[in-house]
């Protein structure tokens, strides 16, 4: 049996989760899914460009699980274009708990399998949201 997921910290949930080739229905194309954490491996070092040490704390996993998370992450969209399928982004899981930094307006979501809890520290200012 696998081991539990540990909470991880993802700073960004898109508004729009499906992205599909123009022109044919969505019921007509295969479908390749993107977890939540992958969009936000796939943000954190190929949009930020943050080298993945630094990509995994702020994601608060290990160097090697950002790492292969990022390898699944650049598989499966790489596997959307070549194939003509629809990417969809999301997964069962939603986010467990939800923050906004009283100090910058940061807003933020922590997913979890299980594990200990993710201090409410802000990944922008990295205040605590609970200081006054």
């Amino acid at each position: 049996m696998p081991r539990p997921r540990k909470k991880r910290t993802v700073e960004y949930v898109p508004a729009e989760t499906t992205y599909k080739p123009v022109g044919r229905p969505l019921a007509e194309l295969p479908q390749v899914w993107l977890s939540f954490d992958e969009l936000e491996a796939l943000r954190l070092a190929d949009v930020e460009g943050l080298y993945q040490a630094e990509a995994a704390e702020r994601m608060g996993v290990s160097r090697s699980t950002f790492q292969r998370t990022l390898a699944d992450a650049r598989r499966k969209v790489a596997r959307a274009l070549v194939e003509g399928a629809a990417l969809v982004i999301g997964e069962a899981e939603r986010p467990t708990q939800r923050w906004r930094c009283p100090h910058c307006g940061y807003a933020w979501a922590v997913f979890h399998g299980s594990g200990e809890a993710v201090a409410p520290v802000c990944p922008r200012c990295g205040r605590s949201v609970d200081e006054e």
